[in-house]
Formats: C-alpha cells, sequence, structure tokens
C-alpha cells in the first residue's frame, strides 16, 4: 500500500458520483508499478463547489486530475488554458497543474485512437470511418480523429439532427471530412462498404441488453474493423458478427485504459505501464 507523505504528488478525479470508478485503483497501480511517489483519490464534487474544489487544488501539491460527468464542461470556465483539442471537442477530462497553473484536455478521443492503433496495426490519419452515436463519445472520438487527418466520417445517429450538428462543428473547427447518413438501411449500408473502420459510440449491446446491435449485422463487410466502447460484455454482439466475417475488432476496454495512460503520462512524464492497467480493471470488472 502506497504510503503518502510531503512529497507525494496527488492527482485525483473529480465527479458525482464516483463510486464505479476504475481509475482510482487502476492508476494507483501503475504509481506502485513504477516506484512513483503519487496518490490518485476520488473528490466527489457539487457542481457549486466546482470553481472553489479546482481552485484549491491549483495551490496544493496536486499534479493534476480527471474530470468525469457531470463536470466535464463546468470546469472549462475553471482553467488557466484549454488544449485546442479539447476547446473543439468541447469538454475536458484531463487537468495539469504546473505552478500553480491549470490546462485542460480530453484524453477520451486519444486513448480511442491508442487502443485502435494497438488493436489493429493500422495509422489513423487518410482513413474513411462510420461512426453510430452523435453523444460525448462520439465528438470526442470524431474530433480527436479529424485533427489526426481522417478522410472521411460518417456519422449516423437516431436522432439526425444531432448528427448534423456534430458534422457542422467537425467541418467548421477541424477539416470538411464529416458527412450525415440517414438511418436507412440502404443509406448506412452504402457508407459502411466505404468505411476502413465501423465505430459504436452508443449503449447498445451493453448488459444486460447483450443481444442488441446498432446496425443490422448483414450490412457488415468481410474484413471490417470494427469497434465498439462498451466494454461489458468485453464483446459485444456487434464485435461478434464481425469477428465471425473475419473482422478485426476493438473491444471498448482500450479506450477506457490507453485515456487513463495518456493521463498519467501528461501528469509524470513516464510512460504508463498498460498491460498492470489493463490487469487491474480486468479484475475490477470481473
Amino acid at each position: 500500500m502506497a504510503v503518502v507523505d510531503v512529497n507525494t504528488k496527488l492527482v485525483g478525479l473529480l465527479g458525482n458520483p464516483l463510486g464505479h470508478s476504475f481509475s482510482p485503483a487502476m492508476h494507483n497501480k501503475a504509481f506502485e508499478t513504477l516506484g512513483l511517489n503519487y496518490f490518485y483519490l476520488p473528490i466527489e464534487v457539487t457542481a457549486e463547489d466546482l470553481p472553489a474544489v479546482a481552485a484549491g487544488i491549483a495551490k496544493m501539491n496536486f499534479a493534476g486530475y480527471n474530470i468525469t460527468i457531470p463536470h466535464k464542461i463546468r470546469i472549462m470556465d475553471c482553467l488557466d488554458a484549454i488544449d485546442p483539442l479539447a476547446l473543439a471537442i468541447g469538454a475536458v477530462n484531463t487537468v495539469i497543474v504546473e505552478n500553480g497553473r491549470t490546462t485542460g484536455y480530453n484524453t477520451d478521443g486519444e486513448g480511442f485512437v491508442q487502443s485502435l492503433e494497438t488493436e489493429t496495426g493500422i495509422a489513423v490519419g487518410g482513413k474513411c470511418y462510420l461512426i453510430i452515436g452523435a453523444g460525448g463519445a462520439a465528438r470526442a472520438i470524431a474530433m480527436t480523429l479529424a485533427f489526426k487527418g481522417a478522410e472521411k466520417i460518417f456519422l449516423c445517429n437516431r436522432t439526425e439532427q444531432k448528427a448534423h450538428d456534430l458534422a457542422a462543428e467537425i467541418n467548421t473547427k477541424v477539416s470538411p471530412c464529416s458527412e450525415v447518413v440517414a438511418r436507412e438501411p440502404a443509406r448506412i449500408g452504402a457508407a459502411v462498404r466505404q468505411a476502413d473502420v465501423l465505430i459504436n459510440t452508443t449503449s447498445v449491446g451493453m448488459h444486460p441488453d447483450e443481444d442488441r446491435i446498432p446496425i443490422d449485422g448483414d450490412l457488415i463487410p468481410n474484413g471490417l474493423i470494427v469497434s465498439d466502447i462498451v466494454y461489458n460484455p468485453a464483446r459485444t454482439k456487434l464485435l461478434q458478427v464481425a469477428e465471425a466475417k473475419n473482422g478485426r475488432i476493438v473491444p471498448g476496454l482500450g479506450m477506457l485504459v490507453y485515456q487513463g495512460a495518456e493521463a498519467f503520462r501528461k501528469w509524470t512524464g513516464a510512460e504508463p505501464p498498460v498491460d498492470v492497467m489493463f490487469e487491474v480493471v480486468r479484475a475490477l470488472k470481473g
């Protein structure tokens, strides 16, 4: 067990509620593995208290912190600087504290990219993507892919206007690479045939609804790379269908671990022990 002393660099997680989070155990085991005198603690904070807590942390022995729901947008008003990608996404999940000054980042999309590249060996630039969903996760992933040079990003969402709004922001803020696909089998089928990677960012297929799938499995071509950010179950029905068609699959646990690994890297300057972080999360997930 870590011994916290006057020299310990603190990091933490701000949100409410936090009982479900894997982050404290994952990061503390990573610090221990590398022999770093850091300690990660959960800090439940209300919206009303967030500005005061953020200001207090900046004056204390904190290297930084993570932000989770419901504060990812609200925290932006409490920071000294915000990374351009986080500004484009419109949300912050990681903060670095340096000499009392705070800078906000969003590592969600970067975590997805690292997982995709590690699992498949592809480079994300110059590829075509079909993203199902237009919520916060879709936004982080799509903006990050656009920043990294995606050739085309198709967006398909149950509420089509949300997809149009996100596509317009991508095309305006980053590059004119995004297009909306109507939720019609013919349109989805045409887009998925053009795509190098299909990405589900919705909760469809999450436990206890494991039999659900976000698009008709018959539309998925052979050999397609398919990613699902759902990590419970580890292999969703979407991934099972893709795997049966000789596709390469990217389970959702990778995004969770790699976004944390990127935050770890920013706080410590050290290369995170990703294998150890995976082991901790898998053990906690059961």
